[in-house]
């Protein structure tokens, strides 16, 4: 992943004890392990996703050469992991061509990447949130034609709702998702109830942690990054006890925060 997350450290040690699961690895695992230290908490990293290329890559080289060629009004980003895929393609977003982000993250990792952003849901950030805003931010403008960069398991929500608003949408995969398997000792920590929180941040990660690690012992908090998280963890059988305010770093390790301090 993209980006480091840069959390500040909480007073005192409020996840002191706590053994945490961190399931991305990358910059943005690193930096949510340190926060997670900086609380008192020992994190396990341990990825249960990855990400490989587009089964379909003619079909996104040539999305991406029409992008450079100024070919669309507005380029959606929805994760992190496609401002990869952007980077990996050396991808040329023309200055002409507005930037929509999903999500603080995803912001982040596109300025850091040297591209520009041009609007990121205020309230909620997911894509129905951007949908939202979407109007106002186009200034009500009708027929736009727009390229819908996306994971292969995605819902389309976005681009539907774009179509459905009266714009030409171009929704094209950009990478897949995959699972990682876990060493045998992670899986066995969990089901033992050697972990006290687990970490959710996407629907795939949930299929995953259901897959591999389920059931989670009712000991183990489980925590989701959002209200979206937490229905797709629904619809594949895993729990989720508390969920983040906001969908950030941040909001996920406060939630567990709060869950500790409440118990205590």
């Amino acid at each position: 992943m993209t980006g480091a997350v840069n959390l500040p450290a909480s007073v005192g040690k409020p996840l002191a004890g706590w053994r945490v699961l961190v399931p991305r690895g990358g910059p943005w695992g690193d930096g949510v392990a340190a926060a997670l230290r900086a609380r008192g908490a020992s994190p396990l990293v341990a990825p249960l996703i990855n990400f490989a290329p587009t089964d379909d890559q003619p079909a996104l080289e040539a999305a991406l050469a029409k992008l450079a060629a100024g070919g669309f009004d507005w380029l959606t980003i929805t994760s992190a992991t496609t401002v990869d895929v952007l980077s990996s393609y050396d991808a040329v977003i023309p200055e002409t061509t507005k930037v929509a982000a999903v999500g603080e993250t995803t912001a982040a990792a596109l300025v850091a990447a040297g591209y520009h952003v041009d609007i990121v849901p205020s309230e909620d950030n997911s894509a129905r949130g951007l949908l939202e805003e979407w109007e106002a931010a186009t200034e009500g403008r009708k027929g736009l034609r727009v390229l819908a960069l996306r994971s292969a398991i995605a819902k389309q929500v976005l681009s539907i709702g774009l179509a459905r608003a009266g714009h030409h949408v171009e929704a094209v995969v950009a990478y897949r998702t995959i699972g990682v398997p876990v060493s045998s000792k992670v899986a066995d920590d969990v089901r033992s109830g050697r972990v006290d929180a687990v970490l959710v941040t996407s629907g795939s990660v949930a299929e995953q942690v259901q897959q591999q690690l389920g059931p989670i012992p009712e000991s183990i908090l489980v925590a989701a990054i959002g209200p979206q998280t937490k229905m797709d963890a629904a619809q594949v059988g895993l729990r989720v006890d508390v969920v983040a305010r906001e969908r950030t770093a941040e909001s996920l390790i406060d939630a567990v925060v709060d869950a500790a301090t409440a118990k205590a």
